[in-house]
């Protein structure tokens, strides 16, 4: 081993995540060829070490490390391919040098709740080590008014553009910088520094008398002074004793360019990823190279870039870095450069190429030999089998349920979001909204990795842990809306075992449950859980039985719950379950129509009891209008009683945002009857003026909703006074070529074209 500048092993202290603290690594070690490497890191790791050398590894990656009784409990310790710790992995690996890890155990941060996942294990040299951030210091020193620029400068640039360092000089003179500032700020206030400093000093104790002085360290720089420090064993076995400890499992798992970022919460990130990946990979021209991968982006995006935009690009960032003094480019010149000469002075393409470029999606790979948790391994074999691709950016998947390899999908991910584990999100189908498509996002993130290994308890397959964490959740549930909704996830989740378990708490809950309001929320999801299993071919005439029941509760005791007594809030809080029970009821009553019509007589009697709030009773009235359960003349009676003289103007107001608020196309009906609203005209201007101030507000909510056109053919109507609606309504209803009335004969010669197109939806 070639002698280093100060006696003793050799002390690499890095930047985690820096191309320039990499490369020197490198070629520290190439200089030094040390006989042994010890690494920042977990000493659980070790076991793992050699996998790091495999085909199928492909960072950047991360090592995992979780409590065996616990795995929510859990650190990750990432690397990238231009991670200064990877780079002396496989130096070591490459050479056939031994190579350990020699941080604090991860059983005991652990066992402590340490600082989370970055103070495990990933640790910046200073930003988030001290209180005050040592290279904003050293950067102020030099007269940067910027670290980050700074530690370009000094090191990230080091040996990017070819030129050739004293790279073990320039670490005794980071491990000086850095002593002089342990001088002068200590440990920083952080404590849980100087424990793992004495476990490092430790395992370097072991190093020596293996290999002497012939074994190098790569750390975060700010450790390297208290490495370096002489201390006593016995002070380093008082740090250390008395640690609580737990037991520990670890493997690698695969990590993102993203992750690696500040923005994406690792607090010893980076804000450019892909940038530094960039550098770290472009031997020679790296602003050449990079500016040649903006300019494909942006080809791709349609953007007209040609080789004369990438020349001028290249040319303005020298011409920045030169003024201001810097050895190279940096990733503000090349940025600036780009906006300007390529995106025309605009932010918006410029944030396309920091998201796909600067920052990016890169995901890694672990070999298959890495040890998993059996549920991961189960779903490994289902996600290839199924052709489900792991991917870091977003992706769309849109899923025909009558084909099977795609329900097969549609259950994983179902069972998975029972499981927590959020790989996909449900989202609006583009294709139609037939219930036999459903669509889908999937993004990987890494910590799902730690939702498997928590889920791991429950199961050793997708479909047993699931079904086993469905049983549990429905034998805990508290309120009756838990278990429906549980209900309606366990039919998408194709869960028939755990179908029975679920029902009986269902029935149970249902049966003291005497709240009408909960057992009208609850309707609903059984009533969509009916629908759900019927396009997957479950059976659920067990549920069909409960859903039944509970809604002959609801029509017995939602009259008597809607009364005068509940205030404004309580009665559009009802109004709401009105609307969702009607839903639900349309659905059940393909197998008992003898429910619609009680649900019928239930909202006959809301609409004609004056005890219930008029917003209720405007909203019966329409549901039966549009049911055509009520006729014409009745409808129109039922609103002049509602906007009489007699009735509050708050409550002819809500009784009118009940029958034609909303979505509900109540604008549409006023049209096309003129007594509607003629009624509504004459009530409004007779609203005595302070009244009308104090409706104004839900009169404006109710027809603030409607379309435009529907807005301005009211005014229009209104404008021309009594008779508008008819005449307008019949001047428009028949335009030339129509007759003005429907002929039966041929409308029914297409309701088999109809069913035919229906059916497909």
């Amino acid at each position: 081993m070639s002698p280093s500048p100060t006696k003793g092993p050799l002390l690499l202290g890095v930047r985690h995540h820096g191309p320039g603290s990499a490369r020197a690594v490198r070629a520290a070690l190439e200089t030094a060829r040390p006989e042994a490497v010890l690494i920042e890191g977990p000493p659980e790791g070790d076991a793992l070490l050699a996998l790091a050398a495999e085909d199928g590894m492909r960072p950047p990656v991360a090592l995992l490390a979780h409590a065996a009784d616990d795995p929510g409990r859990a650190a990750f310790w990432p690397l990238a391919g231009f991670s200064p710790e990877w780079v002396a992995i496989r130096w070591a690996q490459e050479h056939d040098v031994p190579v350990r890890f020699i941080d604090l155990p991860a059983a005991h941060s652990l066992a402590t709740g340490g600082d989370g996942p970055e103070a495990a294990g990933q640790e910046a040299a200073g930003p988030d080590a001290v209180r005050l951030d040592p290279l904003a210091v050293l950067a102020e020193t030099a007269g940067y008014d910027d670290p980050e620029r700074w530690w370009e400068d000094v090191v990230e640039h080091r040996g990017a553009g070819g030129v050739r360092e004293d790279v073990l000089g320039a670490f005794e003179a980071l491990g000086e910088a850095m002593g002089a500032l342990r001088e002068a700020y200590g440990d920083g206030g952080h404590q849980r520094d100087l424990v793992r400093e004495a476990y490092m000093r430790q395992r370097m104790r072991a190093a020596r008398r293996e290999f002497g002085d012939a074994y190098a360290v790569v750390c975060g720089a700010w450790h390297v002074p208290a490495l370096r420090a002489k201390a006593t064993v016995a002070a380093d076995k008082a740090l250390l004793s008395g640690l609580p400890k737990v037991k520990v499992e670890t493997t690698w798992v695969p990590w993102t360019h993203r992750r690696l970022a500040r923005a994406g919460g690792y607090g010893a990130g980076i804000t450019s990823p892909g940038w530094y990946a960039h550098l770290f990979s472009a031997r020679d021209r790296p602003v050449e190279r990079w500016l040649t991968k903006v300019a494909g982006l942006l080809r791709e995006e349609d953007r007209q870039v040609s080789s004369a935009h990438v020349i001028e690009a290249v040319r303005l960032a020298e011409t920045l870095a030169a003024m201001r003094g810097r050895p190279l480019p940096g990733l503000t010149e090349t940025l600036e450069a780009v906006r300007a000469v390529m995106c025309d002075g605009s932010d918006v393409p410029l944030a396309l190429i920091e998201d796909r470029l600067v920052v990016g999606d890169v995901l890694g790979e672990v070999p298959d030999g890495a040890p998993v948790v059996p549920l991961q391994r189960d779903l490994t074999r289902q996600q290839r089998t199924l052709r489900l691709k792991v991917e870091a950016q977003d992706r769309e998947l849109e899923l025909d349920l009558r084909k099977d390899t795609d329900t097969a999908k549609s259950l994983l991910l179902h069972r998975l979001r029972l499981l927590g584990i959020g790989w996909g999100t449900p989202t609006a189908s583009r294709a139609g909204t037939g219930t036999f498509r459903e669509t889908w996002r999937l993004r990987w993130e890494p910590e799902l990795s730690v939702r498997i290994a928590e889920a791991g308890i429950w199961g050793t397959t997708v479909l047993g842990a699931a079904t086993a964490k469905a049983e549990a959740d429905a034998a805990g549930a508290e309120e009756l809306g838990e278990v429906t909704a549980l209900a309606e996830r366990c039919l998408l989740a194709g869960l028939a075992q755990a179908l029975p378990a679920v029902l009986r708490a269902l029935a149970d809950r249902a049966a003291l449950d005497t709240d009408v309001a909960r057992l009208a929320k609850a309707l609903p999801a059984l009533a969509r859980s009916l629908r759900y299993g019927d396009v997957r071919g479950t059976d659920a005439a067990a549920l069909a039985t409960v859903a039944a029941g509970l809604a002959e509760r609801i029509c017995v005791a939602l009259p008597s719950a809607c009364t005068a007594g509940l205030d404004a809030d309580a009665a559009a809080e009802m109004r709401g379950h009105v609307d969702g029970v009607h839903g639900a009821i349309g659905l059940l009553a393909d197998a008992d129509e003898g429910l619609r019509e009680r649900w019928s007589a239930v909202l006959a009697t809301l609409a004609g009891r004056d005890t219930v709030p008029g917003l209720i009773r405007g909203r019966a009235a329409r549901l039966l209008l549009d049911d055509g359960r009520l006729p014409a003349e009745e409808t129109a009676r039922l609103m002049g009683l509602a906007l009489s003289p007699a009735s509050s103007p708050a409550d002819a107001a809500g009784w009118i945002e009940g029958f034609a608020g909303g979505s509900s196309g109540g604008g549409t009906l006023l049209l096309h009857d003129d007594r509607l609203l003629g009624l509504i005209d004459t009530w409004l201007v007779g609203v005595p003026e302070r009244a009308f101030t104090d409706v104004l507000p839900l009169l404006r909510r109710t027809f603030g909703a409607y379309e435009p056109g529907v807005k301005r053919s009211l005014g229009e109507l209104v404008r021309r006074g009594p008779g508008g609606a008819v005449a307008a309504a019949s001047a428009s209803a028949a335009p030339e070529g129509f007759a003005p009335e429907l002929d039966p004969v041929r409308a029914d010669a297409v309701v088999g074209l109809v069913r035919m197109l229906l059916a497909g939806v």
